[in-house]
């Protein structure tokens, strides 16, 4: 289920990034918020494959901050109306739902490391 998530997140991200990089010729903040957008997922898939707890929380850590990033450069667009509210709110919430799942693996994995 993650994994579908992740997916159906970068696809959420490359789609203002495509938007606004061909119609509006922008580039700084889309490339901002492709940049955090997949190392959201980047780090996902190397907490998947971590050697220990610890590295496991490290990469989720890494991947929440990264997840808040791409938050902020979305609200970024959406309050210079460089995007749609629709648009901001279809994205909004994948984020929302991935910093969600996340907390509560990053959450587990801490207790798991205290015992």
């Amino acid at each position: 289920m993650v994994h579908e998530k992740r997916l159906a997140f970068i696809d959420r991200i490359l789609f203002p990034y495509k938007l606004l990089a061909a119609n509006k010729k922008e580039f700084v903040p889309p490339k901002q918020i492709l940049s955090s957008g997949t190392a959201v997922g980047a780090l996902d898939r190397e907490a998947k494959h971590a050697q220990s707890k610890a590295g496991v929380f490290n990469k989720i850590n890494v991947a929440l901050k990264e997840a808040d990033e791409t938050l902020y450069w979305l609200i970024i667009l959406k309050e210079t109306a460089y995007i749609t509210q629709p648009k901001f709110q279809s994205v909004y919430f994948d984020i929302k739902e991935f910093i969600k799942m996340h907390t509560r693996i990053q959450t587990t994995t801490k207790t798991k490391l205290s015992r």
